[in-house]
């Protein structure tokens, strides 16, 4: 008979990862698992993402996630100076284009001074060629708390200490069904039944495929909202035009959309990145045009909230998919930032697909959503900044377990 875990993770990104390392310090001798469906750990939205430590910027103040991102900033910085992980703390710019984009650059300055972010400052636009020297604006907002860094590298310094701690991580080990039997539950794999007490689902993109796995144990359903994929593009900027980007360079973000809009992002491993644009992907891990999983697509097409949500977004969405599908319109986009760029600049990619909640009335759920059953935790939405804030939602998560699951050792 395979031995009993305490607790199991289901998913191997960075929000799993940093819950088992906080589980871990908290109970050093419990029996922890990570179950990882991929034969190697961040596969997914962690090492897809673009690298940014967010600064707490955009969050609405108070929310879950405007004091994760403040946090847990603050947290992953110490954490990467103690284990010699290599960031960059470099600033960025959001950059107003026109007149009319003015009140929301100074509702977004407000924003973040309301999340307690330091050197904020709405600058001009000698002050912005100081900076970003070939970016173009009436106005921008500075925002000095910005930085660069390699999530995969965060990652496996989370794994090493998980594996220091006693935690036995597995991969290559996907999820096919969860029993409860026996006062217990069993995660059957791919690889073999695993026994466990209790068990939190921390698997992104496949989040509420899971949750409903686990339907018995009182687990929320998908009926309330459901996982979209939307990819998000990208192209690399060529070597000998890296030069018209400093750092970061943003647009001022559409408040109806939770997408920030394409943008420049030097890379903590060298080079830069503009975009993402985010179009509906037919695939929950579909990074391609032509990924399509029938299964998945059904999934997202017979969800009434997902026709609510195009109705209401159909030209916003319009014009990301002009883009996906245009180079030319990629770049028109681009330009309001950086003029100077042009489509031979510009080299083909790569891409990642972000988990996004919708809810049945067509909501873009836009924080964090935690919930949990009799013996488990589902964590069904974990946006932008989620990298960033690994540790702090990874420590709510260990507390709410420890509670509702009385954790001893």
């Amino acid at each position: 008979m395979a031995s009993l875990y305490d607790v199991t993770i289901i998913g191997g990104g960075i929000v799993g990862l940093a819950t088992a390392l906080k589980i871990g310090e908290a109970h050093p001798r419990l029996k922890l698992l990570i179950l990882e469906k991929e034969s190697e750990l961040a596969q997914h939205q962690t090492g897809h993402n673009s690298g940014v430590i967010h600064s707490g910027l955009y969050y609405r103040p108070g929310s879950v996630k405007a004091r994760s991102c403040v946090a847990g900033r603050k947290a992953l910085m110490e954490f990467c100076d103690r284990n010699g992980v290599p960031y960059e703390i470099c600033g960025k710019v959001v950059v107003a284009t026109s007149a009319e984009e003015l009140p929301r650059l100074e509702d977004l300055h407000q924003r973040g001074l309301a999340n307690g972010l330091q050197g904020l400052e709405i600058i001009g636009p000698e002050r912005l060629r100081e900076i970003e020297p070939h970016a173009a604006g009436v106005k921008a907002l500075y925002v000095p708390q910005t930085g660069i860094i390699d999530y995969k590298k965060v990652a496996a310094a989370y794994a090493e200490k998980i594996r220091a701690n006693g935690g036995d991580i597995r991969t290559s080990h996907r999820v096919v069904a969860v029993l409860d039997r026996d006062g217990e539950l069993v995660a059957q794999t791919s690889m073999g039944d695993y026994r466990t007490k209790y068990l939190i689902n921390c698997c992104g993109l496949q989040s509420d495929l899971v949750a409903k796995m686990m339907r018995g144990d009182g687990a929320p359903g998908d009926h309330e909202h459901r996982v979209i994929p939307f990819r998000g593009e990208y192209y690399k900027i060529a070597a000998e035009k890296q030069h018209l980007v400093r750092n970061l360079i943003y647009p001022v973000p559409d408040p109806t959309f939770p997408f920030l809009g394409v943008h420049f992002t030097r890379m903590a491993n060298g080079g830069v990145e503009a975009g993402p644009n985010a179009v509906l992907a037919y695939a929950r891990e579909g990074y391609r045009h032509t990924d399509i999983n029938l299964s998945d697509l059904w999934q997202t097409v017979s969800f009434k909230g997902f026709w609510a949500m195009a109705g209401k977004y159909w030209r916003t969405g319009f014009g990301e998919l002009h883009r996906s599908l245009s180079k030319a319109a990629f770049v028109t986009a681009l330009q309001k930032l950086l003029p100077e760029i042009r489509e031979s600049d510009l080299i083909a990619g790569g891409s990642g697909v972000r988990a996004q909640a919708v809810s049945a009335s067509g909501a873009l759920v836009d924080d964090f959503v935690i919930q949990q059953s009799r013996r488990s935790i589902h964590v069904l939405n974990a946006p932008s900044p989620g990298a960033t804030a690994s540790l702090t939602i990874g420590q709510s998560i260990a507390e709410m377990a420890a509670k509702s699951f009385e954790l001893n050792g």
